[in-house]
């Protein structure tokens, strides 16, 4: 299993970030994806999750309505599209399956 984040960085509170993970090392397409993140003092938490055909959604309460998770099994890849940010939102993002993790992504929300 190999998973690599892309995406990420500083934006203000109210702005949009996109993260991307490319899957490889397994069948994506037979699998479900979740995008977790950490903050600091606190346990690692699953923020969305998505079926293998992307018609299932699930999210944690914090970020519905702001955040969307999205896949592409042509290209392996898992998505969060996450609006409206709030500084709350800051921590490192991990797409994650089958207990294995991407390399994290730092999102930052600061004015």
């Amino acid at each position: 299993v190999r998973l690599v984040q892309s995406g990420g960085g500083l934006v203000q509170p109210g702005g949009s970030l996109r993260l991307a993970c490319a899957a490889s090392g397994f069948t994506f397409s037979e699998s479900v994806m979740t995008w977790y993140r950490h903050s600091p003092g606190k346990e690692r938490e699953p923020v969305a999750a998505i079926s293998i055909s992307g018609g299932t959604t699930n999210y944690t309460d914090s970020v519905k309505g702001r955040f969307t998770i999205s896949r592409d099994n042509a290209k392996n890849t898992v998505y969060l599209q996450m609006n409206n940010l709030k500084i709350e939102d800051t921590a490192v993002y991990y797409c994650g399956v089958y207990g294995r993790w991407g390399q994290g992504t730092q999102v930052t929300v600061s004015s």
